[in-house]
């Protein structure tokens, strides 16, 4: 019970900050960061694959109608979601990923939690801004978007990952 309500409340601030806050700054154009995707990272390792899919759609179907986008998150988080177990098992290993565990620089070391949030956050993004953007006209724009958006996302989410350990146990 402890660890559902931990991710519903994981799930509750990052869309909140997402919505309120990270929305509503006004950077510049080519920096969005898009927050909300660590709801996505921090699941459990040993999260079942249709867990996973239905938070992806959960998390993409609320921010579709926080956001005011028609489908782009939806799809965006979706694959991050379906992605999610391949991407674990390539850059931690498969026995490492079945032990379970949440995703976290204590447990995968510093180097492969940075490259999984990296990795995840520029499937994500590439995804979003090239649907937002549905043009090719404006492709060297799009990647800079992407780059610089991904960066920022990846450090914002670092953060939240490192203050969301902090408040559980490792090994749940």
């Amino acid at each position: 019970m402890y660890r559902i309500l931990s991710y519903v409340g994981l799930l509750v601030v990052t869309v909140l900050l997402q919505v309120f806050l990270f929305d509503n700054l006004a950077i510049s154009i080519y920096l969005n960061p898009l927050v909300y995707i660590a709801f996505i990272a921090l699941l459990p390792l040993d999260t079942p694959p249709v867990a996973l899919l239905g938070a992806g759609l959960s998390l993409g179907v609320i921010m579709d109608y926080a956001m005011g986008t028609a489908g782009i998150n939806t799809i965006a988080t979706l694959l991050i979601a379906f992605l999610r177990p391949t991407l674990v098992n390539l850059l931690y290993g498969h026995d490492n990923a079945r032990e379970g565990g949440i995703p976290s620089a204590a447990r995968m070391g510093n180097r492969t939690f940075v490259h999984y949030l990296l990795l995840l956050t520029l499937l994500h993004h590439t995804v979003f801004f090239l649907l937002e953007a549905l043009s090719w006209s404006r492709l060297p724009l799009t990647v800079l978007r992407i780059l610089l958006s991904t960066a920022l996302s990846t450090l914002l989410i670092w953060i939240i990952a490192r203050i969301f350990n902090t408040k559980l146990p490792s090994r749940v």
